[in-house]
């Protein structure tokens, strides 16, 4: 279950359907925001086109899933619950 939203624009378009970022990246967004909601553990984000893996130099441990282009939705993860979101450009 999402617990924490750390991007504002990002919470918005979770919480109100409504959000300053690219509306052409809504529909992507929120099916990642979804399946992260739903997920039990991390690897359950690992579906085709998600590009779903864990970024190394972090502690706590934080994960990423490609939305377009340069840009993932990071985030960590603890005992079932998904922490401190992120919509991060990567390049």
């Amino acid at each position: 279950m999402i617990k924490s939203i750390r991007n504002k624009q990002l919470e918005s378009l979770w919480t109100q359907g409504k959000s300053k970022i690219d509306a052409r990246l809504h529909k992507r967004i929120l099916r990642r925001l979804d399946t992260l909601d739903a997920a039990a553990e991390p690897e359950d984000l690992n579906l085709p086109g998600f590009n779903f893996h864990q970024l190394r130099g972090f502690e706590p441990t934080r994960y990423t899933v490609h939305v377009n282009g340069p840009w993932c939705i990071t985030f960590e993860f603890d005992d079932g619950d998904a922490f401190r979101i992120d919509l991060e450009q990567y390049h």
